[in-house]
């Protein structure tokens, strides 16, 4: 793709407003044929999750096309890409980490994306995808080539949002406990990893992810900080364990451009935590 998946993660943001040019056939059959391969679908502890290209209306001849059902958010999409998964605390993390890997790939073919959980209709897309009983689509993004100039409204999204802002590594990571901050330098050759793990998108841009690094930094140890009274959460399903998975799909692409080898486990290392909306969520065991 011409960039490392480091500098894609670095450079991606959201894309609200797109140029009216088609995707080229090009960029669209290297996503098809990503999505044809089965590997690329499937998360860190087996999980399945299925997802479909829709063009938007008018948008191709041929294929599934759906209407614009993002309330006025999203202005030129030439296409969707449209994620279902069951309804399920760890099958939530698993979408997270496979459609955020999904959207970088996009990224990389020069394409721009946006990730869309709240503000479009379900109906719309459900009704062009076969669901299977307990399955959801949890999020969708826009497809299109960006165009340069923002709309106001796009600018006004990432104000509010708070987008470009990101919490300082004193209030993300720790060393070996909770209420212990880890800095850059204690670690070492988790820096960057972990840098790319708070860049990550989040839904409002709450970050609700903390991470605990042994002390034989053996082992990163992450927790879901949930979001009191979170309004993302009244959808019927808890959006911000799709938060997590999007944060650990980025620390373990880092981890592996640098040759740092690993694998996830959930093994809860019954560390105190400081609130009781703090939750493990995984672990990645370095090797």
């Amino acid at each position: 793709m011409g960039n490392t998946v480091i500098e894609i993660m670095e450079r991606r943001k959201s894309v609200r407003t797109y140029e009216p040019t088609p995707i080229s056939e090009a960029a669209h059959g290297a996503v098809m044929d990503y999505l044809a391969q089965e590997e690329n679908l499937r998360g860190p502890f087996g999980g399945k999750v299925k997802v479909e290209w829709m063009w938007a209306d008018g948008g191709a001849a041929e294929g599934k096309s759906v209407k614009l059902g993002t309330y006025g958010v999203i202005k030129n999409p030439q296409a969707y890409l449209v994620g279902a998964v069951q309804n399920g605390k760890t099958a939530l993390l698993e979408f997270g980490y496979i459609f955020h890997k999904l959207i970088l790939y996009a990224t990389g073919l020069g394409l721009g994306t946006c990730w869309i959980g709240g503000t479009f209709s379900r109906k719309s897309f459900s009704r062009e995808m076969e669901l299977a009983p307990g399955e959801i689509i949890p999020c969708i993004t826009p497809l299109g080539y960006p165009r340069e100039k923002q709309r106001l409204l796009d600018s006004t999204v990432r104000f509010i949002a708070k987008s470009d802002q990101r919490k300082p590594w004193e209030e993300l990571f720790y060393d070996g406990e909770f209420g212990r901050a880890l800095t850059r330098e204690a670690a070492g050759k988790l820096d960057v990893p972990l840098e790319m793990f708070r860049q990550g998108p989040s839904a409002s841009n709450k970050q609700p992810w903390r991470a605990v690094v042994s002390q034989d930094q053996r082992h990163v140890h992450f927790y879901l900080q949930s979001t009191p009274n979170y309004s993302g959460n009244k959808l019927g399903f808890e959006m911000q364990r799709i938060d997590m998975g999007i944060a650990a799909c980025s620390f373990e692409l880092a981890c592996r451009e640098l040759g740092i080898s690993g694998v996830w486990t959930m093994e809860d290392p019954k560390l105190n935590v400081p609130s009781p909306l703090t939750e493990y969520m995984l672990s990645y065991k370095l090797e």
